[in-house]
């Protein structure tokens, strides 16, 4: 480790310590866990490419980053227990098929919309939970514009599939 390496080490520990703190909880994790994770990214980047030239932005991007590469393990990973009171494989790997079988209909009522809503539908709802940024470059189109755009898409989405499963009738106090 280089003595440039350890300045900016010292410089971003307390942003890093702040961020993964932030994004830690919704991400199931613990923040020294993401901090861990930022550290070796940030030194696998700097054997690569040198220090990054906007650290703190870097920084605040591999904290994301990292926080959303946990939440996806989170949700694929089992536990071990050693016990042996861990589910049965099939009892949770059913909710996982019932979750992707949801995402096919609903990708297949959302590619019956019109205009650049399929697109943008499929781009919300891929598995690599990309930001409005990257999904603006990708589809050619302003940041700005995709919150309207969304709004109108999952509008006529709503009364496609209130159309096709009806509205359930009112009971009890409901009336």
């Amino acid at each position: 480790m280089t003595d440039r390496d350890r300045e900016l080490i010292t410089a971003l520990r307390p942003l890093l310590t702040a961020e993964a703190a932030a994004e830690a909880p919704a991400a199931g994790a613990d923040a020294e866990d993401i901090e861990q994770d930022v550290w070796a990214r940030l030194l696998r980047y700097t054997r690569t490419a040198g220090p990054p030239a906007d650290p703190a932005r870097w920084l605040r991007r591999a904290v994301r980053a990292e926080a959303r590469g946990a939440l996806r393990r989170s949700r694929r990973e089992i536990p071990y227990d050693p016990t042996g009171a861990q589910p049965r494989v099939d009892a949770v790997a059913e909710p996982l098929v019932l979750d992707a079988e949801r995402r096919r209909a609903l990708l297949a009522v959302a590619g019956q919309l019109p205009g650049r809503c399929p697109a943008l539908l499929r781009a919300l709802l891929s598995g690599t939970d990309p930001t409005y940024r990257e999904i603006s470059s990708e589809l050619g189109m302003s940041q700005g514009s995709m919150g309207p755009l969304r709004s109108r898409c999952l509008g006529c989405l709503r009364r496609m599939l209130t159309a096709e499963v009806g509205v359930p009738e009112l009971r009890g106090k409901e009336r």
